[in-house]
Order: structure tokens, then sequence, then C-alpha cells
């Protein structure tokens, strides 16, 4: 160069370079999932297959990529421990990183406790897999680090804002004593909210005393707020993801209300939700799945796996 200076391209961005090439040249769709890890019910009909809730038909993958990048923000909903829900996560992922779509990637599976963590970690260079789990603090016992590290992974390596988008332990505790400790009043409405009651009461195997009804509701409202909040105003031309679990998904009671609540530009439609959905053996029709308490879809659209396991875990209790 005719100043003498040479300009030299960091290793850490120059492979990314090299890998966001080769991925978006070869790779024009999301990929599909072939190797499954979890094998119960893996002859169902509907393992592997995507369901569009606006169409009421199946759509291919390519067919699903086109409509995730014209989003403006998107909820990738699972099974916390389904492995296949995470491997699709990280092909969606994937993709819409290569594409250079992406504005933050949020998780549920990180607190405001380690904002400071994430808030620094840009000039963390080179972190291996461990220290980037170390320097996380992230919670193993929570969250199994096989699943979601790969993920986290994938969007520190693109140099794309990683985001918390969930209360503190600390945070839970003072939202479960104190009735005002935060403000969700009238994002959803009174039918919403009697069904978000009764569903907290069966994931609770009927065992919770009424008397915690109201603190348990408000703290689900107060992560889906959280979540909401962590994803932001997107640049123009790019998107947020959030990675979370499928009740935090739904449309009709989960943080897509909440986004809308808290920005009037923002409309339903830019908000996609993706249900990483394991199948019934009892249930062959999508619609089945998709059945909710009000008109409003539960999700966009289901990506049908292979299920982890039958045992019906309130019935263990019971025993």
């Amino acid at each position: 160069m005719a100043n003498g200076y040479k300009w030299v391209v960091p290793t850490r961005l120059l492979t990314l370079l090299i890998l966001l090439t080769v991925s978006v040249t070869s790779q024009a769709q999301i990929r599909p999932l072939i190797d499954w890890q979890s094998d119960l019910y893996l002859d169902h009909p509907l393992v592997g297959r995507i369901w569009s809730t606006a169409d009421g038909a199946f759509i291919s993958p390519g067919e699903l990529t086109d409509r995730l990048v014209s989003a403006r923000y998107i909820i990738l909903g699972e099974k916390h421990d389904n492995a296949d829900h995470h491997v699709l996560q990280g092909n969606v992922l994937d993709y819409l990183l290569a594409a250079g779509k992406v504005d933050r990637v949020a998780f549920e599976m990180m607190d405001e406790s380690v904002t400071e963590q994430l808030l620094e970690l840009p000039a963390q260079a080179g972190l291996d897999d461990a220290a980037l789990k170390a320097w996380l603090r992230w919670d193993d016992e929570g969250w199994n680090w096989d699943f979601y590290g790969p993920l986290l992974q994938a969007v520190y390596a693109s140099a794309t804002p990683l985001v918390a988008a969930n209360i503190s332990q600390d945070s839970v505790g003072q939202i479960y004593g104190d009735e005002n400790a935060v403000e969700v009043s009238g994002i959803l409405a009174e039918q919403a909210q009697q069904q978000l009651t009764a569903d907290i009461d069966e994931s609770h195997c009927g065992l919770l005393p009424e008397s915690q009804f109201p603190a348990m509701v408000r703290v689900q409202q107060a992560r889906d707020l959280t979540m909401a909040e962590a994803l932001g105003l997107p640049a123009a031309g790019k998107l947020s993801v959030l990675v979370a679990g499928n009740y935090h998904a739904r449309q009709d009671l989960g943080v897509p209300n909440y986004l809308l609540a808290g920005n009037d530009s923002i409309e339903r439609q830019q908000i996609l939700t993706l249900s990483f959905t394991e199948v019934q053996p009892e249930e062959v029709d999508p619609r089945v799945y998709q059945e909710g308490f009000s008109r409003q879809p539960v999700f966009d659209y289901l990506w049908f796996t292979p299920a982890l396991t039958s045992t019906d875990y309130c019935a263990s209790l019971q025993q």
C-alpha cells in the first residue's frame, strides 16, 4: 500500500468471514434434521414436518426460511430437555447469522445477574467453549450446557450481541411477595389471565394452593415482560431473536403480547413464533397441537420432532 501500512484482519474475524461465505453460498435454506437424537414416536407421520397456521398447510424449510428473514422478531420455542429442539434452533440461528439478519439474540436461560458479563463479552476475544461457559457464569444445573453452548458460541463467534432475557432469583422473590413489584396489569385480557392461571395450576399438577395463584401468575408475566424488553427495537432490516420455552413463545398468552404493549410501532404480523413441538402418539392432525382458548393462534409455525419420554410427570407424583 502507498502509505506503507498493511491491513491485517484479526484471526477470529477472518475465520468468521470464511465461514459466513461458505454458509451463505452453500445453504439456501434452514437445514432440516435427519438424524434425530430422540427416538420416541420416530415413525410418527408428523415428525420432521413444518406446519403453517396461517396457511393451514405444511410448508418446506425453504418457505419457512423466506418468511423468517422478513420478520422483525422471531421467537424460537422449545421443550427444554429435547436435544433435537436445540439442534434445529441452531440451524435456524446459523442461517440468520450467516445472512447478517440478526440484531441481537436473547436467551431465557440467562438472567439479569449476568448483564455486566454480557456487556463486556465483545472485548473477550477467542473464548473457547469452557471459557465462554465460565464467563457467562452458566447455571449448568438449571440448563444443560451441551444444549445451549453451541447456540451461544455461534452468536458469540458472529459478534452479534447476546442478551439476558430472564429475571434473577432475587427478583422472583421480590415479585412473588409484592403485588406492586411489576406493572403487568392490562397487558392480557381477562380471559387470557384466567387461562394463564389455569395453565399454571395444571403445570403444577393441581398441587399448588389457590392462594399462590396470583403470585405465580405475576412472576410468569414478569418473565414475559422482561423477555419482550430484552428484544429491544432491532435496527432497520434486521431482527431480534428470542430462545425460550414454548409457553413463553405463545402468541395468545406469551411474549408477543408484551412486545405489542410496549411499543405502538410493532405489529403482530412482524412477530413470528416457531415452536419445536414433540409429537403425541395419538395425534396426527397438526391443528390439534394448535388448539388454544381464543381465536388467536398459539404459534405461527410448528416444527414437529420425536418425543423424549412418555412419562406422565404428574402421575409419577401421585404414586
